[in-house]
């Protein structure tokens, strides 16, 4: 477990000091990187040593497969962005291994300066990379984060990598040290660090001649009739886009020497135009001049008129709000009369509606009036009549009251003869009393 820890720990340095020199050196060049330049190339070996650490080994039939191509296909499924590259790489047919596919793969994220996401995606999902690391690899630890992070330093980055005709299926990630050990010399000693990258570089070199040796011993005979055949064919494309560019460019170059022959004949008419229209605006500017005092001119009269025509304004602006209040005025006394006028409609024909039964009553008394003297007619004559009755009753009533007198005086002598003769039957009575009294006595 120590040992992992410390080839993480180894790692991860060297990835620290492959990025921090690969930007150094890109930004003091200042342009485009291609696949030929040194840091570059380090930079993907490392890298490449990074993802392959821990990886775990497939069994297949051919016998043992140990890939870091496989972990890379899980980013077209976890981000559809990446899906373009995937294509790409499966599309290349000089890619014959895994191997090269995963370079290629890792050489096309850079360009699109997303290697530092796709990357985040997959440790993000650490329960699909256990299908292909062991517990301990770098990739399922804390050092495959930190390694991420530092290749979002990459983005400032612009690289420009030809896949075609790079060989990478049998290229071998051997770590060169010597970029990184430059660094930490002093300077008095340039002339022995030069030496020591020389030895170095030749050393890397006999390494590669001896690993291409190998690989040159395991590719076989079919491999090389397969590559000449692609090579055949991409020469027969080349050949034909040649072809098609030279066709190409003979009618580019006619068509250059139309508008040049076209850019002539402008540029004539054009110094030609440019004359006229000099001696225009020369024509122009003289009427220009003379009509610039005459505007003067115009100008202040029709300031002064702009000036009495908004006192104008003004004096028709209080005029019409004056227009305007004795309007609203005018139409509250209008909205008045035509509710006076509609109140008297209403009492006019209300009064209407009286007269008319007036009418109805006076012909109703006049009727009753001429019964009435008809009836009065009747009432004289029999009053004339009463009046005649009246007389005569008057003239017996006399007669009777004559009669009443004589009546009265006689009933006056009745009665005194009758109190005479009560007396006189009192004084009998009285007497017949005394002599009922005295024959009593008797």
């Amino acid at each position: 477990r120590c040992h992992t820890m410390e080839e993480r720990a180894n790692l991860m340095n060297m990835m620290k000091l492959s990025i921090k020199i690969l930007i150094q050196s890109a930004l003091s060049l200042g342009r485009t990187l291609d696949s030929d330049f040194p840091p570059l190339q380090q930079f993907f070996v490392v890298l490449e040593h990074c993802l392959k650490h821990g990886l775990k080994v497939k069994k297949t039939f051919i016998g043992q497969n140990k890939s870091f191509f496989g972990p890379l296909e899980l980013v077209e499924k976890l981000c559809p962005e990446a899906s373009d590259i995937a294509t790409s790489v499966k599309n290349l047919p000089e890619l014959k291994t895994a191997v090269g596919r995963g370079r290629a793969w890792l050489y096309l994220a850079l360009m699109q300066k997303k290697l530092a996401d796709y990357l985040k995606v997959l440790l993000d999902h650490k329960h699909l990379l256990s299908e292909f690391y062991e517990p301990d690899a770098l990739m399922m630890e804390e050092e495959g984060a930190v390694i991420v992070g530092l290749l979002v330093g990459l983005n400032v980055i612009d690289a420009n990598l030809c896949l075609k005709g790079e060989d990478l299926d049998s290229q071998v990630g051997v770590i060169d040290f010597s970029l990184y050990l430059k660094e930490s010399q002093d300077s008095d000693g340039k002339q022995d660090g030069g030496i020591t990258a020389v030895l170095d570089q030749k050393h890397y070199v006999e390494e590669l001649n001896r690993h291409l040796r190998w690989d040159f011993h395991l590719c076989t005979v079919a491999d090389l009739q397969n590559k000449i055949d692609c090579l055949e064919k991409t020469n027969s494309k080349l050949q034909e886009e040649l072809a098609a560019a030279t066709d190409r460019i003979g009618s580019l170059q006619e068509e250059q020497q139309q508008l040049k022959q076209q850019n002539e004949l402008i540029r004539e008419r054009s110094e030609k135009s440019v004359e006229v229209t000099k001696e225009d605006t020369k024509v122009e500017l003289d009427t220009y001049k003379q009509s610039r005092q005459g505007l003067d001119e115009m100008y202040s009269d029709v300031w002064k008129q702009l000036k009495e025509e908004k006192k104008i304004r003004l004096e028709l602006e209080k005029e019409l709000e004056l227009q305007i209040g004795m309007k609203t005025e005018m139409e509250i006394a209008m909205k008045l009369l035509e509710k006076d006028t509609h109140e008297k409609q209403d009492t006019l024909v209300a009064l209407r509606q009286q007269l008319e039964e007036v009418k109805a009553i006076n012909l109703q008394m006049f009727h009753k009036s001429q019964n009435a003297e008809c009836s009065l007619q009747q009432k004289t004559e029999a009053i004339s009549s009463f009046e005649g009755k009246t007389n005569e009753m008057i003239s017996s009533m006399k007669q009777m009251e004559e009669r009443l007198q004589q009546a009265e005086k006689a009933r006056q002598a009745a009665e005194e003869r009758c109190n005479k003769m009560k007396q006189e039957l009192a004084g009998r009575l009285d007497a017949c009393r005394q002599q009922m009294a005295q024959l009593d006595s008797k």
